[in-house]
């Protein structure tokens, strides 16, 4: 920061101390700060869709690499004694087919017409957030020199340049603050109002994506299920499943290796 930009920081610290005081009286202006509590609003929530909707895109990653893993330890578990049809080795191409293929086909996609767009949104809002703060730093500046020129009308100065020289400054102040509140005030809202039309597509590529994953998912394991043992969801409803799995546990009971443990 130079020398000339520390005094201006310095003094407008000043004058929100002296506003806090009562010694400067500070602008209000109703219809700009409605604008910018929206803006705010908007932003919060860009910035967390930007976040979700790259923590989905892991997730997915993860899920389907969880997924592989949980199909390759249960293809190792079964191992030898593994049904004749080979059931959990169709279940691990499946699952690996889904990480693979699928979740690569998506990836893409998924960040031409969901991440980017969200992202280019996003970042508007550096640019935005300067041209605030430079319209409340202006403001702090004319309400400090309104103050000024106040005080020499209500206390004149015997230097008689002073008073005119400071309404002269209060009123460059004031032209350069309305101008940036005034394209503040009429751009905020319209910003606003395109996101709408502007998140859109990306809304509808998400659904899209989101159907596609899971369509694929169901029939890749839907290809699976048709080599599982058709009466176990019935042995379960109806609580068999429940008997049989007890029955294999007792089994293990009465081997001498799963007994109480030594004496």
């Amino acid at each position: 920061m130079s020398w000339h930009g520390f005094k201006k920081a310095v003094n407008r610290a000043g004058t929100q101390v002296m506003m806090k005081t009562g010694q400067v009286e500070k602008t209000i202006d109703r219809d700009y700060e409605m604008e910018e509590r929206r803006f705010r609003t908007m932003e919060t929530a860009a910035n967390k869709l930007q976040k979700e909707a790259k923590g989905y895109l892991d997730s997915l990653r993860s899920m389907t690499a969880s997924q592989t893993r949980i199909a390759e330890t249960v293809d190792a578990f079964y191992g030898e004694a593994a049904t004749t049809d080979d059931t959990s080795r169709y279940y691990r191409q499946a699952v690996e087919e889904l990480d693979s293929e699928t979740v690569k086909e998506l990836d893409g996609p998924y960040r031409t017409t969901v991440l980017e767009p969200i992202s280019r949104f996003c970042a508007y809002f550096p640019d935005i957030n300067e041209a605030i703060k430079k319209r409340n730093h202006k403001l702090l500046d004319y309400d400090a020199l309104r103050a000024k020129v106040r005080k020499l009308t209500d206390k004149p100065s015997d230097d008689v340049v002073k008073l005119p020289r400071a309404e002269q400054e209060a009123m460059q102040a004031k032209e350069i603050y309305e101008t940036l509140n005034e394209q503040l005030t009429n751009e905020l809202p319209q910003l606003i109002d395109l996101r709408v039309p502007y998140l859109d597509p990306s809304f509808e590529a998400l659904v899209k994506i989101q159907l596609r994953f899971c369509q694929e998912g169901y029939e890749r394991l839907a290809q699976v299920q048709q080599y599982l043992d058709p009466s176990v969801r019935d042995e379960y409803a109806h609580g068999v499943l429940d008997q049989k799995v007890e029955t294999v546990l007792q089994q293990m009971r009465e081997l001498s290796i799963c007994g109480l443990g030594a004496a």
